[in-house]
């Protein structure tokens, strides 16, 4: 008996246990590819992207907004979190036009970044320049590394 569930008795051939599975997880990718219809696209990951970095003093959160003007975002702090949300406007197309590619989204966003350590939500810094938002996040007094004489 564990000939056949292993070797694949009558075939002689060795079979991994993970063979079931992976027919298994076509047959639902088939599944979910015929669900989604011509019309759905893909979904298009977290937006925006960001890269926080960390020196001594602050942290400083990028994040990639292109097309987004600065009265469209809204950046909240708290002790311990950072909240970039906003809208992405595209231009109207022409109404006779025939589209053969549309990947850039339009659309309502809002992104929450948890800080590493506390923040002094008083002094954050923002600035947008072409189409990278940089916030300055000062880290909270206690959160600073304090230099420890040796006596």
């Amino acid at each position: 008996m564990i000939y056949r569930r292993f070797i694949g008795f009558p075939n002689w051939e060795f079979r991994s246990p993970f063979t079931e599975l992976e027919r298994m997880k076509r047959q639902m990718d088939r599944l979910m590819e015929g669900m989604a219809g011509p019309y759905q696209r893909p979904y298009a990951g977290v937006f925006p992207l960001i890269n926080l970095t960390e020196t001594k003093d602050s942290f400083f959160v990028r994040a990639e907004l292109p097309g987004v003007v600065a009265g469209d975002l809204d950046i909240q702090a708290t002790s311990n979190s950072i909240s970039i949300s906003g809208e992405r406007k595209l231009p109207a197309e022409n109404k006779d036009a025939r589209w053969h590619r549309r990947e850039r989204e339009a659309g309502k966003f809002s992104r929450m970044i948890a800080m590493p350590s506390e923040i002094d939500p008083n002094q954050v810094d923002a600035s947008l320049v072409s189409g990278i938002l940089t916030v300055t996040v000062p880290k909270a007094e206690i959160a600073k590394p304090r230099q420890i004489a040796v006596r």
